[in-house]
């Protein structure tokens, strides 16, 4: 059956890739994204680090506005989808109106976990992942002394990054005994908790907040620890994650679990409403187990994979080969794999920051874990989505060069 009105909530990376891939797909039918922050569609990963040095929000911009105009794109700014009604298949706004559709694909994201601590809403304690958010930061840190971020995850050291190279003094707070523990091997939690250090971070592992400090007017003063120790800043960054936005699915009666539940082909239980990027739970051939990924690629993949069976395409599996990057200062981590399976390391290191981690699960290659190496970071790509089975015999055939490996499969 040919789609008549496609609904889109969420303009986000997953929500405008979404309306423009059908559009590139054929779709000829009307399509309407529904985004409850203000403006255009835009990038989220400068916000960390560029946007809040410069604050130019049109380097930002996913396309300019003429974009939708041509292709037809209605965007509704500034409006949040309230409710979810599938018998009528439609969706009530919050200002009362009701939208048609024919299919619904639910972009919604993820936000910031909070913590529950005293003082988490006292001024001048600040979350980053909205462009609204950079904005505050950026009129916050011209004036700030010191900055304590906690959580030493992708968000809280690329800020720090970015905050030390403004001459701010930083101190990253960080419960795990290591950097960027959910994501990476210990070997480049390392390699960062170096660098950071040589930059003039004071980074604390094992250092959870036990309530933020009042400077008696109601602002932030620091943050003190668990065993007593006071951490002084006038600036409080609070970087512990997020959540999806899975309550307008799970209200709607959609299965949700870490996320809303789609199946191989980014399907809800219900057949007209399908789910893509932060929000959405799914089973990737390569984690074999039900889970969500947090990046601009997987967001931007499943889109097309959705544009793609809705404009009549056909459907497939997805199972877009995974991979990640964080710039934080003078280092660039690219990861390409789920590497969180790796039980197994060999570490290569090279000159100016360079380091290669290979990542093995028993024999298996699962992924690369590198710092400053772009090249390394693409053919890693490039070979294990090809889908071929690599071991550790056969990196260690190759001194551990994946070119030499790559060239040596393709003869």
């Amino acid at each position: 059956m040919k789609l008549k009105t496609i609904v889109i909530a969420g303009t986000g990376q997953a929500g405008f890739q979404a309306a423009s891939s059908l559009r590139a797909e054929g779709h000829d039918g009307e399509i309407i994204m529904i985004g409850d922050e203000p403006g255009l569609p835009y990038q989220r990963p400068p916000l960390s680090k560029t946007y809040i040095k410069e604050g130019r929000a049109d380097r930002l911009l996913l396309r300019p506005e003429s974009f939708y105009e041509t292709n037809a794109i209605t965007l509704m700014p500034q409006t949040r989808v309230e409710a979810i009604d599938r018998r009528a298949r439609e969706v009530k706004l919050d200002g009362g109106d009701r939208l048609g559709y024919d299919h619904l694909i639910l972009a919604t994201g993820a936000r910031n976990r909070r913590l529950p601590i005293e003082g988490g809403d006292l001024r001048r304690v600040v979350e980053l992942r909205t462009m609204a958010h950079a904005d505050e930061i950026r009129d916050l840190i011209a004036a700030a002394q010191s900055v304590v971020v906690i959580g030493a995850g992708f968000i809280g050291l690329e800020f720090a990054a970015m905050a030390r190279g403004l001459d701010t003094d930083v101190t990253v707070l960080e419960a795990a005994p290591r950097a960027m523990a959910r994501v990476v091997s210990a070997p480049v939690s390392q390699h960062f908790a170096a660098y950071h250090a040589a930059t003039g971070v004071t980074i604390h592992f094992g250092a959870a907040a036990a309530r933020i400090r009042n400077d008696g007017t109601g602002a932030a003063a620091g943050v003190e620890l668990g065993d007593g120790t006071v951490i002084a800043g006038d600036l409080v960054l609070v970087s512990v994650g997020v959540a999806a936005n899975d309550e307008l699915a799970r209200a709607a009666g959609l299965a949700t679990d870490i996320g809303v539940t789609v199946d191989e082909n980014l399907l809800t239980d219900d057949p007209a409403i399908s789910a893509i990027g932060d929000c959405a739970s799914f089973v990737h051939p390569l984690a074999g187990a039900r889970g969500r990924i947090e990046s601009v690629q997987n967001a931007t993949d499943q889109a097309k994979a959705v544009a793609a069976r809705l404009a009549g395409k056909g459907a497939a599996p997805y199972g877009a080969f995974p991979w990640f990057w964080s710039d934080q200062g003078a280092r660039k981590l690219q990861i390409a794999g789920l590497t969180g399976t790796a039980d197994r390391h060999v570490v290569r290191e090279g000159e100016d920051g360079k380091l290669a981690v290979h990542c093995f699960a028993g024999e298996t290659y699962v992924g690369l874990e590198s710092v400053n190496a772009a090249g390394e970071h693409v053919t890693a790509r490039k070979l294990l989505s090809e889908g071929r089975r690599i071991t550790f015999s056969d990196l260690r055939e190759h001194e551990f060069d994946l070119k030499s490996l790559r060239a040596a499969l393709a003869g």
